[in-house]
């Protein structure tokens, strides 16, 4: 089947997540009519990960086991490797769901040509720990003035980048926080860069 849209979970030592993701990715694009496949690549986790995903069997997902705990970045890449869908959506595995989201993100890139799209939500940082707040506003501060760009959030983690502008990237990730590091070398690779208005617990 043809997917506009790919999903990649990586995970590890997320038992208690693991299912409930799955499945709300699965219904959220189910009610937003959208046709995507999702990859869930287990890092080697140490927990009961790996036999609750043998365990699960729907259309549109496939799950890839690390046989070694190689980081987060590893996965993403592996996830990719495996991936067939135009665009390219990282979620973590204990993150909310919401499917207007998908829908928004999804056309945005499609009609805009950009390379990558930035759900920003709408309060002016968005709710949370002031000390989060802060350290927000001055990442994204920093990204401006660095990059000459007009961001006003980057931190969401509701990023959709175009599968061809993200193989030119996978290999530069090396840590944990692929969505910033996605973002960095992106700009600096003077990709196209919008944000789109989301709605975000």
């Amino acid at each position: 089947m043809n997917y506009k849209l790919s999903v990649i979970v990586p995970a590890l030592n997320e038992e208690g997540n693991i299912v409930w993701a799955v499945q709300n990715i699965i219904e959220s694009f189910q009610r937003v009519g959208c046709s995507a496949e999702i990859i869930v690549v287990n890092d080697c986790s140490k927990d009961n990960t790996e036999s609750i995903l043998r365990g699960i069997s729907l259309s549109g997902l496939k799950v890839i086991h690390h046989v070694s705990n190689r980081g987060k970045a590893a996965a993403v890449r592996t996830g990719l490797e495996n991936a067939v869908g135009e665009f390219i959506f990282i979620q973590n595995g204990n993150l909310n769901i919401e499917a207007d989201n998908y829908f928004k993100l999804l056309a945005a890139i499609k009609d805009s040509g950009a390379d990558i799209v930035l759900g920003t939500r709408s309060s002016k940082i968005h709710q949370g720990a002031p000390v989060l707040q802060t350290q927000d506003y001055f990442s994204t501060l920093m990204l401006n003035i660095l990059f000459g760009v007009k961001l006003h959030d980057w931190s969401s983690h509701f990023q959709f980048i175009r599968r061809e502008s993200f193989l030119n990237l996978a290999q530069q990730l090396k840590g944990k926080d692929i969505a910033f590091e996605i973002l960095t070398k992106g700009l600096r690779n003077k990709m196209r860069v919008i944000e789109v208005p989301i709605f975000h617990d």
